[in-house]
């Protein structure tokens, strides 16, 4: 892989701020600005990921009838705000 060269410009602070992370962990600034780029260019992706998995399976969903919404809502406006307290969490693998 070629390396190339990047500048850029930022205020003294966040500078002194990157250099300080970067001998917190005992890394050069590079190194750290680097791994930091590719980690949010990773998460980026993993999210827009997530995004493109829901609404393809969005697509398969039938919308439902001016009826079924109207009650759907009329429940919802119903709840009060005991209905609406979580008192159990699932996680589901897919």
């Amino acid at each position: 892989m070629t390396m190339k060269a990047l500048s850029f410009r930022t205020d003294e602070k966040e500078i002194a701020d990157i250099k300080k992370a970067a001998s917190t962990f005992n890394m050069s600034v590079a190194g750290l600005i680097r791994e930091a780029v590719r980690e949010y260019i990773d998460s980026r992706k993993t999210a827009q990921q997530r995004k493109e998995e829901f609404f393809r399976r969005l697509e398969n969903v039938e919308e439902a009838s001016p009826e079924e919404s109207a009650e759907i809502l009329a429940m919802i406006d119903s709840l009060t705000e005991d209905d609406m307290q979580v008192v159990r969490v699932d996680h589901i693998l897919c």
